[in-house]
């Protein structure tokens, strides 16, 4: 188990949450267009690929958030990024060599419904345009449930979305009131209603352990109202508090954040519940009825982990568009401007809005395979890797060998030959494992959330 030892010792590290390999801090501007443009035709004519559109807008900052998004008043800003979003989306498809299958499309923020419906179906025409939509195709959305209405719902449908992800949080008044996110219990609860009625059925929601004033006892009482709306996935984020990068995080009261041990009591208590409740526990901190298509590829160890998190989505090509929207391809990483005018200024000249990102190494490439299994399985046969990339675990990794028999004495991960695993009772350091692998940390930046 983890000990209070054990927190003291690594609870306090500062790890990505290795949602990439190499994480978007090392990314650099030797990648801009004319890269992802050479990218973006070596995409196969008819090759399965998945999306994600980026939304920044919001009606109100919540203290705690992380995201490239920005509160606006009026929606003339909106409308004007809507329109060249829909210009990005033409510029990447000259590039296409063909029309690629669509497997997965995500749509996040921000706030994507604060769209008026005739933009969200703008986009999404632009989108079937572009690509050739698979049959069984995924379309997610994360929604707040506070401004969702019934008109959004029905768009929604209409686009042809399968799943919601709603924002929730806390559902504990004083720890929504030090967040300045207020959400009662019953417009969550008609949000999902809503959305079952118009058929979008799969139904996952947001919680976070680590906020201002939680305890154990208010983060028990909101998973008891999560659990009660039958949500097929249940997210539990650790609250990532990062100031320096996030200066409206400084209005939250220092003082009351929960230290590593509150932070790590507040977690198991809440992924006991979920597992009471039925839940299977799938990686690090998601959650999922035993029949979703997560807890399925879980089991059959197909978890992929990609910007939007734990994901079935296999495919090897992710492209992301609007403003800050990082593009994953098998030459590697592409990220636009996150300045929302600048972006606009860009794809109006007829050019891609790629402002950094990374060309993969081959070391990266194998970093990154242990470091997603790891994240994924909690398991990795290193010399299985390793085979695959033409090279041998002990010649690859003999520093990180060392490393981990001095974290299999914590009782971290166990060894056995080069087969690593993290033991269920350790997942919630997996992070911490996981960065044993990660060649570019100790130059990096270091400005990751706790591991615990």
């Amino acid at each position: 188990m983890i000990t209070p030892d054990l927190i003291d010792r690594l609870g306090g590290e500062r790890v990505p949450r290795y949602t990439s390999y190499p994480t978007a801090p090392h990314f650099t501007t030797e990648v801009g267009p004319a890269e992802f443009g050479r990218w973006l035709g070596d995409v196969g004519p008819d090759e399965a690929v998945s999306a994600y559109i980026h939304v920044p807008f919001c009606t109100a900052l919540c203290l705690y958030c992380g995201c490239h998004t920005r509160v606006v008043r009026r929606y003339a800003p909106v409308e004007a990024y809507v329109a060249a979003l829909t210009r990005e989306i033409d510029l990447v498809a000259a590039r296409l060599a063909g029309r690629p299958v669509l497997r997965h499309l995500h749509w996040g923020g921000g706030t994507p419904t604060m769209l008026r419906g005739s933009d969200l179906r703008r986009i999404a025409g632009h989108l079937r345009r572009t690509f050739a939509f698979a049959p069984d195709i995924e379309i997610a959305v994360e929604i707040d449930p506070r401004t969702l209405t019934p008109a959004d719902v029905e768009t929604l449908a209409a686009i042809g979305v399968t799943r919601a992800s709603l924002g929730v949080q806390s559902l504990d008044p004083e720890v929504q009131r030090a967040i300045r996110r207020e959400q009662s219990v019953a417009e969550t609860a008609r949000a999902v209603d809503w959305l079952r009625f118009s058929g979008i059925a799969a139904v996952n929601v947001d919680l976070m352990i680590g906020l201002p004033h939680q305890s154990v006892a208010n983060v028990v009482a909101t998973v008891d109202h999560a659990v009660a709306l039958a949500p097929d996935r249940v997210a539990v984020f650790g609250y990532g508090h990062v100031p320096w990068m996030k200066p409206h995080q400084r209005a939250l009261p220092e003082a009351a954040l929960p230290g590593p041990h509150e932070r790590h009591a507040q977690f198991e208590a809440a992924a006991g519940r979920l597992v009471r409740a039925g839940y299977v526990r799938i990686g690090l901190d998601h959650f999922a009825a035993p029949d979703d298509p997560l807890a399925r590829a879980a089991a059959a160890k197909t978890l992929r982990r990609n910007f939007q998190g734990y994901t079935t989505d296999g495919t090897r090509t992710l492209l992301g568009f609007g403003a800050s929207a990082i593009s994953s391809l098998p030459g590697g990483y592409a990220q636009a401007m996150t300045d929302i005018a600048a972006y606009a200024d860009a794809v109006a000249r007829g050019e891609l809005p790629t402002t950094r990102g990374l060309a993969l190494t081959r070391d990266d490439r194998l970093r990154r395979d242990v470091i997603e299994g790891l994240m994924c399985d909690l398991a990795v046969d290193l010399d299985e890797i390793c085979g695959r990339h033409g090279v041998t675990a002990d010649s690859a990794f003999a520093p990180e060998l060392a490393r981990l028999d001095a974290m299999a004495r914590l009782g971290v991960v166990a060894r056995s030959g080069h087969r690593i695993a993290v033991p269920d009772e350790m997942r919630s350091l997996v992070r911490s494992a996981s960065a044993v692998f990660d060649a570019r940390l100790a130059g990096g930046p270091g400005r990751h959330s706790t591991s615990l």
